[in-house]
């Protein structure tokens, strides 16, 4: 399982330039340093919106870890990527929030129409001319709002399917699953491997980053065998991908599973490579509201 660190992205930086060029120049990440440096300088996302921005810092650690411990392209691509999306929703948020302070100012200047009103008499046609221009001003500034808050929500949307992605989560009628094979556990045993435990802390990253999500684990065998022998694995299976998950932060109550024998197969099981790939564990993510269809 990799495990990232945390550091200031200034001393990150410090000790890339300190390599004398010993470390690959990448250029995602590149440009994920040069979105986030642009909108530091910008007093409105570093006033309005420190803790997106932060985020995007701390995404930027990571990405600049991963190239600094040799990992894949995919890798720090991904990273790279999250740290520039993590930028937009900083930039959005604070356009959202310049917006907002708009509205609470517009509403201040009617107040003080109103008060100049009650204690000057004015021209009637005069009045009714200054409450159109304020529903004006206060339509285009809800206009401005729903933009930003549209731009967010997309923003927010390309997050989630980048990291699915991620995860080769695939579409079904029940909702998106995630397969763990044969492959990812010891052989005939609960144990995850190493790539395994990958997936898994991936998964975990998803769960807590968007609690609205639940999951349902579903341990399945071929039908080759003793039943009693397969029903254990596969209960016992699907129980270590769960108590995984919860190791990782990812809160019970939103963890069901269910443990079964041949009943779902993929593949045949009169070969050793159908009897392997119905040998699984599936994941099945619920959707926004924690629903998940039954079998």
């Amino acid at each position: 399982m990799q495990t990232y660190r945390y550091f200031p992205i200034t001393l990150i930086a410090a000790a890339i330039v300190s390599s004398c060029g010993s470390m690959p120049q990448h250029p995602s990440l590149t440009e994920a340093h040069n979105r986030y440096n642009s909108a530091r300088t910008n007093p409105e996302i570093t006033n309005l919106a420190a803790p997106e921005l932060q985020t995007a810092d701390e995404s930027l650690s990571k990405a600049d870890y991963a190239l600094s411990e040799d990992e894949s392209d995919d890798v720090i691509d991904h990273l790279a990527y999250l740290a520039k999306q993590q930028v937009a929703i900083a930039e959005e948020t604070a356009k959202r929030k310049t917006a907002e302070l708009a509205v609470t100012n517009a509403a201040a200047k009617r107040d003080l129409v109103r008060l100049e009103a009650r204690t000057v008499e004015a021209d009637a046609a005069k009045q009714q001319a200054a409450n159109a221009q304020q529903t004006v001003n206060r339509q285009a500034t809800e206009l401005a709002v729903a933009d930003t808050n549209s731009k967010l929500d997309q923003a927010l949307i390309a997050q989630q399917e980048m990291q699915l992605k991620v995860l080769n989560a695939k579409k079904t009628e029940r909702g998106l699953m995630i397969t763990l094979g044969d492959v990812l556990f010891r052989t005939n045993k609960a144990q995850l491997q190493p790539g395994g435990l990958r997936n898994v802390q991936k998964l975990a990253d998803f769960l807590n980053q968007y609690p609205q999500y639940k999951v349902f684990i579903e341990g399945h065998t071929d039908s080759v065998g003793n039943n009693s022998a397969n029903q254990e694995l596969s209960d016992r299976r699907a129980y270590a991908v769960r108590t995984a998950l919860s190791d990782r932060g990812v809160v019970s109550d939103r963890i069901t599973m269910s443990g079964y024998v041949g009943a779902y197969p993929v593949a045949g099981n009169n070969t050793a490579t159908g009897r392997q790939l119905n040998r699984r564990v599936e994941i099945i993510l619920s959707d926004v509201n924690g629903n998940i269809a039954p079998r």
